[in-house]
């Protein structure tokens, strides 16, 4: 099972990339977890300056964008 994490304070883009990442696991029928992790430590223990933020089994795969959904689809592969 994948842990997938968006991270970001809860702005608009944070909440986007959340839903396409839903959106795109949902469609590859991939068995996860996701969760939005708001904390600044949190955050902060991943290096993020920028958010929002993707990160698939503990590696940071998209800072700073929500990228479309078939890059999403790589990034989850």
């Amino acid at each position: 099972m994948k842990e997938i994490k968006i991270l970001g304070p809860g702005c608009p883009r944070c909440e986007e990339l959340l839903s396409r990442t839903e959106t795109v696991a949902r469609e590859m029928g991939l068995e996860c977890r996701i969760t939005k992790v708001s904390d600044i430590n949190e955050i902060a223990n991943y290096g993020i300056m920028m958010t929002p933020a993707l990160v698939v089994d503990g590696q940071v795969k998209c800072i700073g964008k929500v990228p479309p959904p078939d890059e999403i689809r790589k990034m989850l592969e």
